[in-house]
């Protein structure tokens, strides 16, 4: 007996010691719960193989496996096009984005996991935040939060909710509904929207603009007018009639008679538009092609009358895709460079380089007629072409010294070809969870190797995605709940906190209830969490003679109210790193949450759930 109170008061003074580590703000996160396994295993609380089973545990596979699939979405551009959506209701009104984002996040949470809501969302906050300069440590712990309330939405939201459902069959009453609380999750998804736009934000960390997160360098147009290029962009479509149509490009002789430089020939094929940039000479054309070209106006004009094409509108996100494929770069001629002495033609630059220049500058001034001209020491050229073919050239640092390439180059969507793919992927994941067809993890796992087999991401780029750090901060906490159970901890504050409460009033339970569900929160997860209060609710009721399912309601909204501490769930850890958070930010932001969603909750459930 004198052995289990001593492990029970070793592990309550740990808890102690993690609380004052992370409210200090001076130890990372990481290193802490790295102290915790070795405290647990040492100590003799834990054996060494309990005390290292959080590294083992299903939660951390699952966690980096959706931030996986978090980077697919990012790389083959489906982040990109909510961010654009979220960037196109939202402007730059910090007020909106919010509202947006947590809204979005909130609706996403209640068809899939709330973890996989938060890994596919910081990659949007951080690109919305670096467009429009607002600080993301404003908008990435909102977001958190409502992926979190998701979570009181449906049944199959979180498994807290499947806990409870099933603890009432156990005692014999009907399971929860799938829709039978989504009214209460809405209310409180709606309060916290409203506590975010009002105090909530004074209360959030960060400035409310972060400059240094917006894009650097200067864009392809300010490039583009300081070279002083005298050529336009145009698309331009090839008519059923016109002479170019079976041709190849040198018998078009477009760039010989009009000037006209062709950076790119699209094709509609299969229902599918084809793109080819920079073509070569032996291209070619066919009718209904759209040529994407640079040429002088007047000798544009000169085009379209004199070979039947016709201008063709080039859209917002015709223009966005190419920028995803083609980019700009200056370069300057190396002392060393081979090229010294010789013209662009000569060399027939475009076709070694896979880079048509548009454009030079000598002595900082801008040259016309450059084709012809002997290139010497010091020449700054204006590149086009695509992406790889750019990195290329850094590459060839005896030849060039690379000056500059656009702000838009830390933009680019490297695989968006890919992204009906990438959609297919989170589609089959979300049905194989939402019907339990395969467990959850086994689900996330097939579609982060899915991810990498169908090319819209490379493995590279999946082991980039996960920061470990974070990962670490999670294995390392999951042995304390453990410690804190098997040590009979758990009981003897559920013991305590029961002894005075006799019989209370339904509201005074239900109080108790929730606030005992949210302070084992801090401590274990939010599912044990759940375990452990749902039969203890279930049995107040039938003492006091009222219903279980508003104290069911109540445990279960309070199993996913953990917005207090860092480390309470996955949904909020994740967020730690980029954000760059303290743990005094959740405490001073989660508390005023936590306060108003358990008013919420009271005063909902009583008209879903009478007593």
């Amino acid at each position: 007996m004198l052995s289990v109170i001593s492990d029970t008061t070793f592990v309550f003074v740990l808890i102690g010691v993690v609380a004052v580590l992370m409210a200090s703000n001076r130890v990372r996160f990481d290193m802490v719960a790295l102290f915790v396994v070795l405290a647990l295993m040492l100590s003799g609380v834990l054996t060494v193989s309990e005390a290292l089973s959080g590294f083992s545990n299903s939660v951390v596979i699952i966690v980096a496996g959706l931030l996986v699939v978090g980077e697919m979405l990012d790389r083959t551009g489906v982040a990109r096009a909510v961010g654009d959506w979220i960037l196109m209701k939202g402007g730059t009104s910090e007020t909106k984005l919010l509202m947006l984002i947590m809204a979005s996040a909130g609706m996403l949470g209640a068809a899939m996991s709330s973890t996989a809501v938060v890994a596919i969302f910081i990659p949007i906050v951080l690109r919305v935040a670096a467009q429009t300069g607002l600080s993301p440590s404003r908008m990435l712990l909102p977001m958190s939060f409502a992926a979190l309330i998701s979570g009181m939405m449906t049944l199959i939201a979180t498994p807290p909710n499947l806990v409870v459902s099933a603890e009432l069959v156990t005692h014999g009453f009907s399971p929860l509904g799938f829709f039978s609380f989504t009214v209460v999750g809405v209310g409180v998804l709606v309060v916290a929207i409203g506590y975010v736009l009002t105090i909530g934000r004074r209360l959030l960390p960060g400035e409310a603009t972060a400059e240094s997160r917006a894009p650097q360098g200067r864009s392809m147009e300010e490039i583009w007018h300081d070279f002083r290029v005298d050529r336009i962009h145009a698309t331009v479509r090839i008519s059923e009639s016109s002479a170019l149509a079976s041709q190849t490009l040198a018998e078009a002789g477009l760039e010989t008679q009009y000037g006209a430089r062709i950076l790119g020939i699209g094709r509609r094929e299969s229902q599918r538009e084809e793109r080819t940039l920079l073509p070569p000479a032996d291209f070619t054309l066919h009718a209904q092609d759209v040529l994407l070209l640079v040429a002088d106006p007047t000798a544009l004009e000169r085009l379209c009358a004199e070979q039947g094409v016709e201008p063709s509108k080039h859209g917002v996100r015709d223009r966005q895709r190419l920028l995803w494929e083609m980019g700009a770069v200056t370069a300057l001629i190396h002392p060393d460079s081979q090229l010294i002495g010789k013209s662009l033609r000569d060399v027939e630059f475009r076709s070694r380089y896979g880079i048509d220049v548009v454009g030079l500058r000598r002595s900082n001034e801008a040259v016309r007629d450059f084709e012809d001209l002997k290139l010497q020491t010091s020449d700054s050229l204006l590149g086009i072409g695509t992406w790889p073919r750019i990195q290329q050239l850094k590459g060839r640092n005896h030849d060039f010294v690379v000056l500059e390439t656009p702000s838009e180059a830390q933009d680019i969507v490297p695989a968006y070809r890919r992204m009906p793919v990438a959609l297919l992927i989170l589609g089959i994941m979300i049905v194989l969870s939402v019907f339990d067809v395969v467990p959850l993890v086994a689900a996330v796992l097939m579609a982060a190797i899915a991810g990498v087999t169908t090319r819209c991401l490379t493995a590279e780029d999946a082991y980039r995605a996960i920061p470990w750090s974070s990962l670490i901060l999670i294995a390392g906490m999951l042995p304390l709940a453990d410690a804190l159970e098997s040590t009979g901890g758990t009981d003897l504050i559920v013991a305590a906190l029961l002894t005075g409460i006799g019989d209370a009033r339904p509201e005074v339970m239900f109080t108790v209830l929730f606030f005992l569900t949210a302070v084992l929160g801090l401590f274990l997860s939010n599912t044990a969490s759940a375990v452990l209060v749902a039969p203890i609710a279930i049995t107040a009721a039938a003492s006091l003679g009222v219903s279980p399912y508003p104290f069911a309601i109540g445990v279960l909204i309070a199993a996913s109210a953990a917005f207090v501490t860092p480390v309470s769930t996955p949904v909020v850890t994740l967020v730690v790193e980029p954000g760059r958070y303290r743990f005094i930010d959740f405490v001073r932001f989660g508390v005023p949450l936590l306060m108003l969603t358990y008013v919420t909750t009271l005063l909902l459930v009583p008209f879903v759930f009478p007593w």
